[in-house]
């Protein structure tokens, strides 16, 4: 596993691995025996049988104890990674696939987005603070507005063109869906926890709408003929960004919250590389329609997310920072979800795990930046893309 920057304890695992082993046989042994002295009708065999149902239930205590530090190094390897994705420790190794679009020649001082939001207080930071604290924002106006309309944009564009089933889901959601597709345990501290009175019963806030809406299919089994399954929704995404102290802390590129139109698929494994194709060009089509300069990212081993087995990045062209940025994530989790979710199908040969796919159809707090600056004029204002004027009540500008 060391191309996925993964280093896999091989003998505490054989060491977890046989002690697990030898308890549950302990366990059945003592089990055997009780059932065979609960057959005898000699009473004598009564205190017998009770002091061994102490010594079941004390072997069981240490097998759980034993099973539960086996998981605990088992759930935390990330996917493998298919023979066509690049081998690498980081970005570095990422592959630049294709580019397109124009960049806009922009022949006068390039404002970025807090400059631009900054006009009339349209993107305000300050109020945020006092309300939530850092990497926050409050949108008004025609910037509130923006927002909307992207929203109804890619919601329209891949339920109508697409067929994507549209979801409005729950922002809560349980540890064993957070499990299930692979936040959690490995990802924990990145998450915002809601607090509760029974510490047994954790929650979280949703970081990505993928969450809810890959765990729709945890513990079926699906007739084959439903799938594919595709699935989109917008919600708010709440991530603490542990890993990132010191880093995009201005403006809205990285932020604690932010909204995100999200694309999910369920489908035969046979044909998760032909869905990711489909996926990927689902997401390029929203960049395509609103005239934005782009590029196609394949990711290295070492950069891909832990659930994938094979990822491509969108970014889309920042013109004040003069670099692409990453807007949307596709990436094929093949079976690997679909295990810890225990998600199936009916197949001719009996019950298989479906591929599960994910990706943003897009970010939206990034595709506002994008749209900002890249359609920026001299005098301040912002140019609204044509495909985006009937969501804007046909302002030309802003």
């Amino acid at each position: 596993m060391s191309v996925r920057n993964f280093d896999f304890d091989i003998d505490q695992f054989k060491k977890l691995d046989n002690e697990n082993r030898k308890l549950i046989t302990e366990k059945e042994n003592l089990e055997q025996e009780k059932k065979t002295l609960s057959k005898s009708k000699d009473k004598s065999n009564f205190e017998k049988s009770k002091k061994l149902s102490e010594i079941i239930s004390k072997a069981a205590e240490k097998q759980f104890y034993a099973e539960n530090k086996l998981n605990e190094l088992l759930h935390v390897i990330p996917n493998i990674a298919l023979d066509d994705v690049p081998i690498g420790k980081d970005e570095k190794s990422n592959k630049i696939i294709s580019q397109h679009g124009k960049k806009k020649d922009l022949n006068f001082r390039v404002k970025s987005h807090i400059e631009i939001g900054s006009k009339e207080n349209a993107m305000d930071f300050d109020t945020s603070v006092k309300l939530s604290g850092s990497r926050f924002v409050v949108l008004k106006n025609n910037i509130a507005l923006l927002e909307r309309a992207l929203i109804n944009f890619m919601l329209d564009t891949h339920t109508k063109e697409f067929k994507y089933t549209e979801i409005s889901p729950p922002l809560i959601v349980k540890e064993n869906n957070m499990f299930g597709t692979g936040q959690l345990p490995k990802f924990e501290e990145d998450q915002f926890e809601i607090k509760l009175e029974n510490s047994d019963d954790r929650k979280f806030l949703i970081p990505t709408s993928e969450v809810v809406l890959t765990n729709l299919v945890r513990n079926s089994i699906l007739d084959k003929n439903q799938l594919p399954l595709r699935f989109v929704a917008s919600t708010p995404c709440f991530r603490k960004e542990a890993g990132s102290y010191g880093k995009d802390t201005k403006g809205m590129i990285r932020q604690h919250q932010f909204y995100k139109v999200e694309l999910v698929s369920v489908v035969e494994p046979k044909n998760c590389m032909s869905e990711l194709d489909r996926m990927l060009s689902c997401a390029k089509s929203i960049l395509d329609k609103l005239e934005l300069p782009y590029q196609i990212i394949q990711l290295s081993t070492g950069d891909m997310g832990f659930s994938a087995e094979m990822t491509y990045d969108i970014e889309v062209w920042i013109p004040s920072e003069n670099k692409y940025r990453e807007i949307s994530s596709c990436s094929s989790c093949g079976l690997f979800q679909a295990r810890r979710m225990s998600a199936k199908y009916k197949t001719e040969n009996g019950n298989d795990f479906v591929g599960t796919l994910n990706g943003s159809g897009l970010a939206v707090g990034r595709l506002i930046i994008a749209i900002l600056e890249n359609y920026q004029n001299k005098d301040g204002s912002v140019t609204i893309p044509n495909s985006l004027k009937k969501y804007m009540n046909n302002l030309d500008k802003i």
